[in-house]
């Protein structure tokens, strides 16, 4: 990922890659559960072994740049931070978050809640901290929150012309640590993005932020592309993916189907039009609640039990309704 070694390097580089990938391929189709065993004919057959957990093996590196080592045993994002630790022999709590298939700093490839069978883990570390002063000169800063679902809250996205989009040390990856002195390490994206939201508008604060350990080849000054989120693309090539949970052991799934992709997609975007987060697999929970509920009421019901935490509007819940019906007609 360094820019020091040459074309030759890089070639070589991109063919090692492109060989690790593929063995991660081979490794998790024969270890997943809907792998055919080919050695075995039909009279001789192993007896079957009840809730074993696929063995499912997954490539990683470190961001910045590291050798690549393999993890597995994992069922929910702590744990998979902690293997990552371990392959590395780093502290877990350096690691801020993970994106898919990309060593960039791509808010559109973040690992949420669910990783193809066929993807690349790229873990991206602690760096520099620094403490910002800012006032806030309009009712809204322009940030986008999200959460990395072990801890750490950070940026996602900032509003073009915004306050922040002004601050130009604040960047896009970056993890939001505190703020006026208060340690926000813990704290969920929705409860920071209400702490700055709930900030009195014409005074100023202090904002303590790390940012990602780059690369060498990636060390620049923010411009104003880096500011906005990549256009969303589809993570993997898999059909079936590692969904994690924060309660329950994770499973193999299929892949979402187009109609709750459009749906969660849309889900998003209220998140952050009402709360300034994004989140994905929160996203992807509410369509999952949704299917089985007949009206609105039920589906609020549902939410209050689930996702109590967030208190969500009921004007909110209405529109996220509206939303799943929409993907369902096929009318976004």
């Amino acid at each position: 990922m360094s820019g020091l070694f040459g074309k030759k390097s890089k070639k070589k580089m991109k063919q090692q890659n492109a060989a690790e990938a593929e063995a991660a391929r081979t490794e998790n189709s024969v270890n997943s559960p809907a792998a055919p065993n080919k050695m075995s004919g039909p009279s001789v057959s192993a007896p079957m072994q009840p809730n074993v957990r696929p063995k499912l093996v997954f490539h990683t590196q470190l961001a910045h740049g590291s050798p690549t080592a393999r993890i597995e045993g994992f069922t929910n994002v702590k744990e998979l931070y902690t293997e990552i630790a371990k392959a590395f022999n780093i502290p877990a709590d350096e690691i801020l978050f993970c994106t898919l298939n990309t060593h960039k700093l791509d808010m559109s490839r973040l690992l949420g809640g669910q990783i193809g069978l066929e993807d690349f883990i790229f873990a991206h570390c602690r760096g520099q901290t620094k403490d910002i002063e800012v006032t806030k000169s309009a009712p809204a800063l322009g940030l986008t929150i999200t959460d990395n679902g072990a801890g750490y809250a950070f940026i996602k996205r900032i509003k073009e012309d915004s306050i922040m989009d002004n601050v130009k040390t604040v960047c896009v990856g970056d993890h939001i640590e505190a703020i006026q002195g208060t340690n926000l390490v813990g704290a969920r994206h929705y409860e920071v993005a209400k702490r700055l939201k709930d900030l009195q508008e014409g005074t100023s604060f202090t904002i303590r932020l790390v940012e990602p350990r780059k690369a060498f080849a990636d060390i620049a000054p923010r411009s104003s592309k880096a500011a906005t989120e990549a256009a969303p693309q589809k993570v993997g090539t898999g059909k079936q993916t590692l969904r994690m949970r924060a309660k329950g052991p994770a499973t193999v799934e299929d892949a979402p189907t187009e109609f709750e992709e459009r749906a969660a997609k849309k889900i998003d975007d209220l998140l952050e039009s009402f709360m300034g987060i994004r989140d994905m697999e929160l996203a992807e929970t509410m369509v999952d609640i949704c299917k089985t509920k007949n009206n609105p009421d039920e589906f609020a019901q549902a939410l209050d039990d689930r996702l109590g935490e967030f208190a969500f509007p009921d004007e909110f819940i209405f529109d996220v309704w509206g939303a799943i019906s929409d993907a369902k007609m096929g009318r976004i």
